[in-house]
């Protein structure tokens, strides 16, 4: 392999698997963080032949992300998504229709005094609803999947079309199930093989087909709803994030290059979809279970929300401020599992001078005919094998991806005493007051951060606090017993299953 630019140093890696044998796919950030011991804070790993510039460290990620954030605003490739979404929606596209979207939906959920109700009513509201389904399980063990998933679900359905479903509605039952498989198949062996080498799992069967089949599904349900909303728009009176697109669609309709159209619609909305249900929910599952695991914790928390607030007035974010010791819980859960341990791929959006290196847009690869041809196997077909290797023959050239490395971060030593313990004191002063770093990135850093940012605090604050001023949380098991160690670490950390009792207070 030959390359255009200067990468920074790394493993070698071997013809069409890279350095995949390097690596521990069960968990890939260990195995980045170990690299980064011997080749540095910067440093080169192919994933298949995607070459990957690793950012590892505060100091690295901010100085590509915030100091020269302008240079690594592309988006960095993940083909099971890229080939699915075709460039479409808010966190896979790129150039000035990224900026134009993200703009759009920043300004949207920001402003989101639409209606009758504000952004926080509505996540009150569906605390309350979250509570009394909650109820239903009167004491007894339960595993909380998917009444934690439905509320944020709720939300965005709020937010999307100025609606709520009912936890056992047939059409909300069926979307909560295409978004939780979909979410879950991104760690799975077939949708990594697809990431490592997309031209030829295209043609081979497999579980990855369904990952598509579910995201089509998913937008269908959204374009439903599009159709309903053009019946009844009102531009001056907008209900909803479809209502405020459709009329951004009206008011660009002379404009051919526009990017405001119905496929940006529904990409956008699957987005928020899968970004703001099955993150906010796992981290809620995941939550609760070290809360379990922690009792002590737990019973701190209630302390002071019953001082603060008391038992019968709902939580708001007003009230924030009052309550230290929960913030810093709510905080030390997010570093503590670091849900996106390698965040989502960046990539330069021209050739960058990055330290002492040259990161390039594109990476050109020059193989021997023969070596590839040597490639061949019975198993795979001519024309898979023609789709696949005859632009590398001829000099393929394939965007360079950038990783910056949250986990690097979140469970930094010096930063946070003990990373690998659970101890809300990492974010505590000495006067128990809440002290703030800027080693807290679960949603990464710089203008490619998470669109909803604001919302998912808002929901984990909320959703936390009402369950908790409600109910005491108990395990079936002893807490010395419960398992935390997440069940994947690969793009995303997922908890075990677990089951747990909610007591009423």
């Amino acid at each position: 392999m030959r390359t255009r630019g200067r990468l920074p140093p790394g493993p070698t890696p071997l013809p069409i698997i890279g350095n995949i044998l390097q690596l521990n796919l069960k968990n890939i950030p260990a195995s980045l963080s170990k690299l980064a011991q011997e080749y540095g804070p910067v440093y080169t790993l192919y994933f298949g032949s995607w070459p990957t510039v690793v950012l590892h460290g505060y100091d690295a990620v901010k100085e590509a992300l915030l100091n020269q954030g302008d240079e690594f605003l592309e988006r960095g490739p993940l083909p099971i998504v890229e080939d699915s979404q075709k460039g479409y929606g808010i966190v896979f596209s790129k150039g000035e229709r990224w900026k134009l979207l993200r703009r759009f939906s920043l300004m949207t959920l920001r402003n989101f005094g639409m209606g009758k109700r504000s952004l926080e009513e509505r996540v009150q509201e569906e605390a309350r609803c979250l509570v009394e389904e909650l109820q239903k399980t009167e004491a007894q063990p339960f595993d909380p999947t998917f009444i934690l998933a439905c509320a944020p679900c709720n939300v965005i359905c709020s937010i999307l079309f100025n609606d709520r479903f009912q936890y056992n509605d047939k059409t909300f039952l069926h979307l909560m199930d295409l978004l939780n498989k979909n979410f879950h198949q991104l760690n799975s062996v077939w949708c990594q093989m697809y990431n490592l080498w997309p031209a030829i799992m295209k043609y081979i069967p497999g579980k990855h087909k369904e990952f598509f089949k579910r995201l089509e599904d998913v937008k269908s349900f959204i374009l439903e709803k599009v159709r309903e909303h053009q019946e009844s728009l009102d531009p001056a009176n907008p209900r909803d994030y479809i209502d405020c697109f459709l009329s951004k669609i009206e008011e660009e309709k002379h404009n051919l290059k526009s990017d405001f159209d119905l496929e940006n619609l529904a990409i956008c909305g699957s987005n928020l979809f899968t970004a703001g249900t099955e993150t906010t929910s796992t981290t809620l599952r995941f939550g609760l279970l070290l809360l379990v695991k922690h009792p002590e914790v737990q019973a701190k928390v209630q302390e002071e929300l019953d001082r603060v607030i008391g038992r019968h007035q709902p939580p708001s974010m007003k009230d924030k401020m009052k309550l230290p010791y929960t913030d810093a819980v709510l905080h030390e859960i997010q570093r503590y599992i670091t849900l996106l341990p390698s965040s989502l791929p960046h990539a330069v959006v021209r050739d960058t001078k990055f330290r002492h290196y040259v990161i390039p847009k594109k990476t050109r690869a020059y193989r021997r005919k023969s070596a590839v041809q040597s490639m061949q196997s019975s198993c795979i077909s001519a024309e898979v094998f023609q789709a696949t290797f005859s632009g590398v023959v001829c000099c393929d050239c394939m965007g360079t991806a950038v990783f910056p490395l949250l986990s690097s971060i979140l469970l930094d030593q010096k930063e946070f005493p003990n990373p690998e313990k659970f101890d809300p004191g990492h974010f505590l002063d000495k006067n128990g007051c809440f002290k703030k770093t800027d080693y807290f990135v679960p949603f990464s850093l710089g203008k490619r951060s998470c669109v909803g940012e604001s919302l998912a605090r808002m929901e984990l604050f909320l959703f936390f606090t009402t369950i908790l001023q409600k109910f005491s949380l108990k395990s079936p098991v002893e807490p010395r017993d419960l398992d935390i160690k997440p069940v994947a670490t690969g793009l995303i950390n997922l908890p075990p299953p677990y089951k747990l009792c909610l007591v009423p207070r």
